[in-house]
């Protein structure tokens, strides 16, 4: 268990550990032990009450690969799957606001932040988003198992995810005991044999 004197792997970007602080404070206690778990390419399952930095704790340690150019923007390195019905209010408070932010921060000390896009899919996702999604891939993807399911079965799908580097899978505990549970371990199975072997960060 690292310390929380020192939270911050270093092989985060530097601007990324002043800008959290200054954006949120310390780190809570899930963020701290996670992330140098996540940057030493561990598997990692976080348990937290909700509002304790889970998501961003999972995300932050890709955001910085971005920005030092180890994940290729242009490419689908995270996927991001929740069971949960609100998916675009999830990701745009706990992704697409903390890298706006980010971008901000970094434009104010004259560095290059690169073009991170972030798109979800889901059954109400529109026709013409999801052939944008298939010819231009975001750099991470926040989905469902059934809609993950979908892209697995097209080959169009399966090239863009032949590339993903983590994923990430929040409020597991809702599917552990369920067919849906049973039906996303295979799908993320079938990823795998895909992509090879990738980090998983489970919330």
């Amino acid at each position: 268990m690292t310390g929380m004197d020192e939270p911050f792997p270093p092989s985060f970007h530097p601007l990324i550990p002043p800008w959290f602080l200054d954006t949120y404070g310390p780190p809570t206690a899930v963020q701290a032990a996670a992330w140098p778990r996540i940057a030493a390419g561990e598997h990692v399952l976080a348990l937290a009450p909700t509002g304790s930095g889970k998501t961003l704790a999972a995300f932050l340690d890709a955001i910085s690969r971005l920005v030092r150019g180890e994940y290729e923007p242009g490419r689908l390195s995270v996927l991001y799957v929740s069971p949960l019905k609100a998916l675009n209010e999830d990701i745009r408070t706990n992704l697409r606001e903390p890298l706006a932010s980010l971008r901000a921060r970094f434009e104010r000390e004259g560095a290059a932040f690169p073009d991170i896009r972030v798109e979800t899919r889901s059954g109400d996702t529109p026709a013409s988003d999801r052939r944008r999604f298939l010819a231009r891939p975001p750099s991470i993807l926040a989905t469902t198992p059934e809609s993950l399911a979908i892209l697995l079965a097209s080959p169009r799908g399966r090239s863009v995810l032949s590339e993903v580097r983590l994923v990430i899978l929040d409020e597991i505990h809702a599917v552990l005991d369920s067919k849906r549970g049973a039906f996303l371990a295979c799908q993320i199975g079938a990823l795998s044999l895909l992509a090879g072997e990738f980090r998983r960060v489970a919330l």
